[in-house]
C-alpha cells in the first residue's frame, strides 16, 4: 500500500489473509516477484480480491465492547442503535463491559475472551481499539468497526497510531482472517433501510458519513438503499473492497460514492474494472480536485488525494462516472441504477412550450447529447395532434392544449415508437393543473409500456403537487429531476456508460506477464538516482523499438565532421550532458548545418558554452535533420497513488504554452491510446490543417503503446521520461523521438 498512515502487506502476508477471509487472491504490489498468471510485468495484481462481506452486513451474531445503558452516555445511543439494528437483521447481540452484568436487559461479559460463541462482527466503541484487536483475532471475530478519532485525520502522530493499528489487523488478519471498518468511521452500516421498495438498488460508499445523507434519503422517494459503507480512514478495509463486492451483489444496479482520498490507486482500478466487467456503474465524487479540497481532505481522512488529472483520467478509463456536487451524485446514481440499456443514444425533447423546449435542447446538445431531427414522416403523424405552424422535428413543440385530451398520450407514444430515439426527455417547468396532472400521468402510464428512459424535468420550487409527488415519485419507470442540469448529467453518464460497457475490454487481461526482450538491454542502461543525457535517453528508446534520428556522439570537431558526413548533410549538432535539460535556452543546439566549416565551429561554439555555463557534457551530438511534420510530446511519470503513468500531448514549446496532455494508468490498449488522442484540444492538428497533409496516428499510437510497455517494466527503475518533441510525420512515414530525458528512480 502506499502512503505512511497504512501497513504493508508483503505478498506471502496478503495471500495468507485473503485465503483465511474467504476472499479470491490478489497479489500485493511491492517488491519485483517473478510473472505469475495474476501478476503483470511490474509486479502488480492483475485481479482483485473479492472480501466476502455477507456476515458484516447480515451477522448472525454481534458483540458490542463498552456497551452502555447508562443515561446520557454517548456510548448507549449506539448501543441502543446497534440493538435495533441486530434486531431487524435477525442477529443475537452480546454486550461486552468489564464492570456491567446486563445492558439493556442483556447478560454482558466483562471481556472478548468470554463470549459465549463466536460472534461474525465486534463493534468497539473504546477509544482505544488497539489492545482489543488481538483479543479479536484469539475468539475468530471476523469483522471489526473502530469509531474511535484521533488517527491519520489529526496529523503525524495519529498516523502513526493508524500504522499501529492496521498493522495489528494484517497480524491478526492473517491469523484468524479479521477484517476492520475505520478507524474514524461511524454508524451509517447500521441504518434502517426500507424494506418495502423493489427494483435494482444503490450501494453507498462514504468516507465522510454525512455526505452520504442525500443519497440514503432517496429511499423517502421510493428509490431503493441496499447498503451503506462508511469506510473512515480506511486502515483496513476500503472503499475498494466495497466496490468489488457490491457489483457483484444481485439486487445492487449502481454505486454510488463519496471519496476523499484513495488508499491504493491499483486496488481502486481492480475493483473499478471488476464493477465494468459486470456493466454495474459506479458514481462518484472524489474531492481534491484544487489544492484547498485536498489539503481539506487530507486533514479529515489522512489519505493521499493524488493527482487531480491522473485520478480523473484513471476514473474515465474504468468507466467510472464521476460528478462534483451531492444532488448530482443522488440524480446520476438513481437514474443508472434503475434503467435499462438504451435502444438507441438519439434524446427527444418534448415540451408544451417552444421556449422551454429551445432552452432545454441548447443545454443538451452543448452537453454533448444528440437529438436527432425526427423523420418527416414521423413529423407528419405528430402533425396530426399538433397544430403545423409548431416546430415538432426535436425538439417537439405541441403548443399546450393536447396534453389535455387524448392528444396527449398518442403523442408520447409516437415520439417514443421513433427507432432513433432512445430516451424522452420532457421538462415541465412549473405546475399547471389540471393539464400538468394528465401530462404527468400520461409519461407515466407510457413509460411502463416501453424500454426506453423517460425523463421528467419537474422545476416547481414546491415540490409538494400530488402530479410530482404521488404521480411522477409513484413511478419505478420514470427519471424524475428537479433541474435541467442534473436531467442532463445522469442522461448522458447513462448512455456513455452503456458505450462503455458494450465495447468494455479488461485491459488486465491483456497486460504483459513477462519482460519483453527490450527490458533486459533497458535495465543495462538506467543508472539508478542519475538523470541520463539524451544520448543515453535515446538508446533507452531504441531499445523498446523506438525510431531516433540517425546520430554520433562525438568528443572532438574533426570527429564532428566525420560523423556529420556519416549521418548526411544537413544535421542538427545538440549538446549532450545528464545535466542539460534546455538546451535551446542556453542556445546548446545548432540546425540545419550544410558543411564542414559549419559544423566544426558549431562543435566549438557548443562546448564553448558549455564550459562557460559549467555544464559538463558527455559529447556532442550530430544528429539527422528530419523534416517537419507534428510536434507531439509522450511522457512517463511516477504518481504517488497509481504508479507509473504515460502522458499524450501537443509537444515543443506548445507544452508548456497549452498544456494540452491526456494521461492513462497502464496497462491499457489501443483503444485507450487512440482515445487519449481524441482528447487532445489540438487534436485537428492530426488530422491535417491548413494543407497540410494528416500525420501518422498509427506510429504515434504505436509509440505511446511501447512507453507504456517500457513504464510498466521498468516501474522500479524510471522515474520520468520525456519524449519532447516526438515528430510525427505524414501518414504512412512514421514518428521519430527528436529529444529525450530520462530520470532513474
Amino acid at each position: 500500500m502506499l502512503g505512511s498512515t497504512h501497513g504493508t502487506l508483503t505478498t506471502d502476508s496478503r495471500r495468507a489473509r485473503v485465503i483465511a477471509c474467504g476472499e479470491q487472491p490478489a497479489p500485493a504490489v511491492h517488491g519485483r516477484p517473478a510473472a505469475t498468471d495474476d501478476l503483470d510485468v511490474s509486479g502488480r495484481p492483475l485481479y482483485a480480491g473479492v472480501p466476502d462481506l455477507d456476515r458484516f452486513f447480515r451477522p448472525e451474531s454481534v458483540a458490542v465492547v463498552g456497551a452502555s445503558d447508562a443515561e446520557g452516555r454517548p456510548n448507549t445511543g449506539i448501543t441502543r442503535q446497534l440493538l435495533a439494528w441486530a434486531e431487524r437483521v435477525g442477529a443475537r447481540l452480546h454486550p461486552v463491559h468489564p464492570t456491567r452484568e446486563s445492558v439493556f436487559g442483556l447478560a454482558c461479559v466483562p471481556s472478548v475472551a468470554e463470549l459465549p460463541e463466536q460472534v461474525d462482527l465486534a463493534v468497539l466503541l473504546v477509544s482505544d481499539p488497539l489492545p482489543v484487536i488481538e483479543q479479536l483475532a484469539e475468539t475468530k471475530v471476523r469483522f471489526a468497526v473502530a469509531f474511535a478519532s484521533g488517527f491519520a485525520e489529526t496529523g503525524p502522530v495519529g498516523a502513526a497510531a493508524q500504522a499501529r493499528l492496521a498493522d495489528a489487523v494484517q497480524r491478526s488478519g492473517i491469523r484468524s482472517g479479521l477484517r476492520l471498518l475505520g478507524p474514524n468511521t461511524n454508524l451509517n452500516a447500521f441504518e434502517r433501510f426500507r424494506d418495502d421498495l423493489t427494483g435494482p438498488a444503490i450501494a453507498l460508499i462514504t468516507q465522510s458519513g454525512h455526505q452520504g445523507r442525500p443519497v440514503f434519503t432517496l429511499q423517502e422517494l421510493g428509490i431503493r438503499v441496499s447498503h451503506w459503507a462508511p469506510t473512515g480512514n480506511e486502515a483496513d478495509l476500503e472503499s475498494a473492497d466495497f466496490i468489488s463486492y457490491f457489483s457483484e451483489q444481485p439486487e445492487v444496479g449502481a454505486i454510488a460514492c463519496y471519496v476523499e482520498g484513495l488508499k491504493d490507486g491499483r486496488s481502486f482500478l481492480l475493483a473499478a474494472d471488476r464493477a465494468a466487467r459486470r456493466g454495474i456503474p459506479v458514481v462518484a465524487v472524489k474531492v481534491g480536485r484544487t489544492e484547498t479540497g485536498a489539503r481539506t481532505a487530507a486533514s479529515h481522512t489522512g489519505k493521499l488525494t493524488g493527482a487531480d488529472a491522473v485520478v480523473d483520467a484513471a476514473m474515465r478509463q474504468y468507466g467510472v462516472v464521476r460528478v462534483d456536487g451531492l444532488d448530482e451524485l443522488q440524480d446520476t446514481a438513481a437514474l443508472m441504477a434503475r434503467a435499462r440499456p438504451p435502444a438507441a443514444d438519439g434524446v427527444a425533447v418534448y415540451s408544451i412550450s417552444g421556449g422551454t423546449g429551445a432552452h432545454f435542447s441548447d443545454l443538451a446538445t452543448a452537453a454533448g447529447l444528440r437529438l436527432p431531427t425526427l423523420s418527416a414522416a414521423k413529423q407528419a403523424e405528430l402533425h396530426e395532434w399538433i397544430p403545423h405552424y409548431l416546430d415538432v422535428s426535436n425538439p417537439v413543440d405541441n403548443g399546450g392544449h393536447p396534453v389535455g385530451d387524448r392528444r396527449g398520450r398518442k403523442i408520447i407514444d409516437a415520439i417514443l415508437a421513433d427507432p432513433a430515439v432512445g430516451v424522452l426527455i420532457c421538462p415541465i417547468t412549473g405546475p399547471f393543473p389540471p393539464m400538468s396532472d394528465r401530462l404527468a400521468q400520461d409519461l407515466v402510464d407510457a413509460a411502463e409500456q416501453t424500454d426506453k428512459l423517460v425523463c421528467v424535468v419537474w422545476g416547481s420550487p414546491v415540490g409538494t403537487e400530488s402530479a410530482y409527488r404521488d404521480t411522477l415519485l409513484g413511478s419505478s419507470r420514470v427519471a424524475t429531476f428537479r433541474t435541467f442540469a442534473n436531467c442532463i448529467t445522469a442522461v448522458r453518464a447513462h448512455l456513455e456508460h452503456a458505450r462503455f460497457t458494450a465495447s468494455y475490454r479488461s485491459p488486465f487481461d491483456e497486460a504483459p506477464r513477462t519482460p519483453s526482450p527490450s527490458f533486459r538491454k533497458a535495465q543495462a542502461l538506467m543508472r539508478p538516482g542519475s538523470r541520463l543525457s539524451e544520448h543515453a535517453a535515446k538508446q533507452l528508446l531504441r531499445a523498446y523499438g523506438i525510431r531516433v534520428p540517425r546520430e554520433q556522439l562525438v568528443t572532438s570537431a574533426a570527429a564532428s565532421v566525420r560523423a556529420a558526413g556519416l549521418v548526411g548533410y544537413p544535421v542538427v549538432m545538440k549538446a549532450s550532458g545528464a545535466r542539460i535539460a534546455h538546451k535551446t535556452e542556453l542556445g546548446l543546439v545548432k540546425i540545419g548545418l550544410t558543411s564542414a566549416s559549419q559544423v566544426r565551429d558549431a562543435y566549438r561554439e557548443l562546448t564553448d558554452i558549455a564550459r562557460y555555463e559549467d555544464v559538463a557534457l558527455d559529447g556532442v551530438l550530430v544528429c539527422q535533420m528530419v523534416e517537419p511534420g507534428v510536434e507531439m510530446v509522450v511522457g512517463v511519470t511516477h504518481d504517488d497513488l497509481f504508479g507509473p503513468t504515460v502522458t499524450v500531448g501537443l509537444g515543443g514549446v506548445l507544452v508548456e504554452v497549452l498544456q494540452d496532455t491526456a494521461v492513462r494508468v497502464p496497462p491499457f490498449g489501443e483503444d485507450q491510446a487512440r482515445s487519449m488522442l481524441d482528447e487532445l484540444r489540438g487534436r485537428a492538428l492530426l488530422d491535417g490543417v491548413r494543407g497540410r497533409p494528416p500525420a501518422d496516428l498509427d506510429a504515434l499510437v504505436e509509440v505511446v503503446l511501447r512507453v507504456q510497455r517500457m513504464a510498466m517494466e521498468l516501474d522500479t527503475e524510471l522515474s520520468e521520461l520525456d519524449i519532447n518533441p516526438l515528430m510525427v510525420l505524414p501518414r504512412g512515414q512514421g514518428a521519430i523521438a527528436l529529444d529525450a530525458l530520462a530520470t532513474c528512480r
